[in-house]
């Protein structure tokens, strides 16, 4: 039985899901008999590279990339029931290859603190720039190449074979982003970050979490990095002719170099340590409030 439009359904346990019909359909989701789900799709034909932003109050994004030139959305809301989904709407907007999706309360509406969100399936071509942002929920990217602005107020940030000028931040939730080639600007107010690939310029900053980078081969220092931490430890692996002027200091903690020389040292001591590595160059500086700070070879 199919619904057009947006039409509701009621679901139960032995539910099974419709087929999606075409853009803008209505899908009920088996949901284990926990509350009311509907699945709403949007697509957008494209002809050059998309500048997609994604928005929902509260709930999970994922992007994946294939090989079509369009950008699909698939919005999954859910609520305690019926009537409640019904006070989540979708706003949908195109213009030329810019794509708008925002999933939201009706104005008046609150959450309430009850379980209800909308949650984001997003397909895109690989080559193309992103904006993600959710304000309780986790947020999952993977092999796109582009400027990416990913932001969580309240969730973790997972990425996966990324390429540009990349930004990820969040409230509270932990930071993982791994085959990395670009630019980096990371930031979490409760959390860990873990951070590896070729990287140019980095970011990365912790309120109270350990922070860990291991920059690959083919790294450099094109500008300054920063990696600092309020409460944690740091460790941070360098390649092999990598030059840059070191900079570690902890106020509560102890700082370490591992497999590492250089090529002069203008302050050594338990906490701090400034340093060049190789032909020196941009600055590399390293903080910790309470943790020790680890600077080794990748």
């Amino acid at each position: 039985m199919a619904f057009p439009g947006t039409g509701r359904v009621s679901l139960t346990a032995s539910a099974l899901a419709l087929a999606l019909a075409g853009s803008g359909c209505v899908d009920m989701v088996a949901n284990g008999g926990l509350g009311y789900v509907e699945r709403e799709e949007k697509r957008f034909t494209t002809s050059g590279r998309p500048d997609v932003v994604l928005t929902t109050f509260d709930g999970s994004i994922e992007v994946r990339p294939w090989d079509r030139s369009e950008v699909l959305v698939v919005v999954e809301k859910h609520a305690f029931d019926q009537d409640m989904v019904a006070d989540i709407e979708v706003l949908a907007e195109q213009s030329g290859n810019k794509v708008n999706v925002e999933a939201r309360l009706r104005p008046g509406r609150r959450g309430w603190g009850i379980n209800r969100g909308a949650r984001l399936i997003v397909s895109m071509p690989e080559s193309g720039d992103l904006r993600a942002t959710s304000g309780d929920g986790s947020i999952s990217v993977e092999r796109l190449t582009g400027r990416l602005e990913l932001r969580s107020g309240d969730g973790s940030i997972r990425g996966h074979d990324l390429s540009g000028d990349i930004s990820a931040q969040t409230g509270d939730g932990s930071i993982r982003l791994d085959q990395i080639d670009g630019r980096l600007d990371l930031g979490t107010g409760d959390g860990s970050i873990v951070a590896s690939g070729k990287l140019s310029a980095l970011r990365a900053r912790s309120g109270d979490g350990s922070v860990r980078i291991h920059a690959e081969s083919g790294s450099s220092a094109t500008e300054d990095w920063d990696v600092s931490t309020g409460d944690g430890s740091v460790t941070i692996d360098l390649p092999d002719r990598f030059n840059a002027e070191i900079d570690a200091h902890t106020s509560d903690g102890r700082v370490t170099v591992s497999d590492r020389s250089f090529s002069e040292t203008t302050e050594s001591s338990k906490r701090s340590i400034r340093a060049r590595l190789g032909e020196g160059g941009r600055l590399v500086r390293v903080r910790s409030g309470d943790g020790t700070i680890r600077v080794g070879r990748s």
